[in-house]
């Protein structure tokens, strides 16, 4: 596998922008073939299985991008399919979920932490099992947040509707003493002001998006794969939407996006 070829990241739709940022951010050299289904979107309610097969039709579109690595930014999907995908191809797959919560353990200072998140991943348990093993007297207090992601891709960043809803979100947790709150799901960095203004400037917000950049960059340098060349153009694909997506990736992004593909995901058939 050469050096230069890019790097595969795929979320659900636009959520996963805040892992291409930090990527584009932290390792420059890398370019990035991003896949958002934003005809499938939210992934957050859906079942393991159905997330599963998601993943694995959405990894066979990258490999034929011939991409030396893939992110999947996405929680949900990590949770559920990085396991099966890890499996199934020979390059590194990395998840944003463990990144995550290491960072959340060296960051808690009381061991109370909050993870907000979409349905699939708060009763998946993986926080919990991840911050378990790293601190065994961890306390973790998980609250669903589903509404945060339409909201998200809706552009709503701001709207009083999004704060009213944030605001009944963080109210349970506001009970349990966190001083750490992991944004579970890449969509909510997204929304970041809004959370931290509601839950006030003693609790640190954890953005799983740089940390997993930050271990991306790690994996490429210890299997000689880091780009000593300057990235390509980046290439943007998603399941629906094109026109939608694109505009709302160039607010996003430090990089301008000019081209936005359709692809037809469901047309690639896995075992």
């Amino acid at each position: 596998m050469s050096s230069s070829a890019p790097i595969g990241v795929f979320d659900s739709g636009v959520g996963g922008l805040t892992v291409a940022r930090e990527i584009m951010r932290q390792i420059p050299n890398e370019t990035i073939i991003y896949f958002g289904d934003t005809a499938r979107v939210p992934y957050g309610s859906k079942s393991k299985q159905t997330i599963i097969t998601y993943s694995r039709q959405i990894v066979k579109f990258l490999q034929t991008k011939n991409v030396k690595a893939i992110v999947i930014a996405c929680n949900t999907a990590s949770a559920f399919a990085l396991e099966t995908v890890t499996r199934e191809v020979s390059i590194p797959v990395i998840g944003v979920v463990k990144p995550g919560a290491k960072v959340a353990a060296e960051t808690t200072r009381n061991g109370n932490i909050g993870i907000i998140g979409t349905e699939g991943t708060i009763n998946s348990g993986i926080y919990n099992e991840y911050l378990s093993e790293t601190m065994p007297s961890v306390k973790v207090y998980g609250k669903a947040c589903p509404l945060f992601v339409p909201l998200v891709e809706e552009g709503w960043l701001s709207d009083p509707v999004t704060v009213e809803v944030a605001k009944r979100y963080m109210a349970e947790l506001k009970d349990y003493n966190i001083d750490t709150l992991v944004l579970g799901c890449t969509h909510y960095p997204l929304i970041r002001h809004t959370i931290g203004s509601i839950v006030g400037d003693k609790v640190t917000l954890v953005n799983p998006a740089f940390e997993t950049a930050r271990t991306l960059k790690q994996v490429l340098e210890s299997k000689g794969l880091e780009s000593v060349t300057p990235a390509k153009e980046h290439k943007f694909y998603v399941s629906d939407g094109a026109e939608k997506f694109q505009k709302f990736a160039n607010t996003i992004l430090p990089c301008e996006v000019v081209e936005t593909k359709d692809v037809n995901i469901e047309s690639l058939q896995v075992l």
